[in-house]
């Protein structure tokens, strides 16, 4: 049988998932896994991202030389250059709001340990 999460969310309730842990926390407040957390932010942060940009200059790179060499129409790469660049903000918005919610995370996690450390009577500096 699972128990509620005992972390407290940043809106000041109780956590609403299962917590698994033996501190009886979820895997988003359990100061233990602060790190597997991180990397797994880390890495999704980084993956596809990346990628995309990539390959998105290497297009942008390919039709710039289509262009000069006239193989392409430049009212056409126009039209393409405008959906790239509409591409990379998409993109750029992605990458925003996954740091968001990783520092979310963060901040609930360090909440959750100032919220134990008040618990304990312990300050900040202890």
């Amino acid at each position: 049988m699972s128990t509620r999460c005992s972390g407290i969310t940043k809106g000041g309730t109780r956590c609403a998932r299962s917590g698994e842990g033996p501190n009886g926390l979820c895997w988003l407040h359990d100061p233990s896994r602060s790190e597997e957390r991180k990397r797994a932010a880390s890495k999704a942060g980084k993956s596809k991202p990346n990628k995309e940009i990539q390959s998105i200059k290497a297009r942008l790179e390919d039709l710039a030389d289509d262009v000069l060499a006239g193989k392409v129409d430049k009212g056409a790469a126009a039209v393409a250059g405008q959906l790239y660049n509409t591409y990379l903000r998409a993109v750029s918005v992605e990458l925003k709001v996954r740091e968001q919610l990783e520092l979310i995370e963060r901040l609930e996690a360090l909440e959750q340990v100032a919220h134990d450390r008040e618990g304990r009577g312990a300050s900040w500096g202890a």
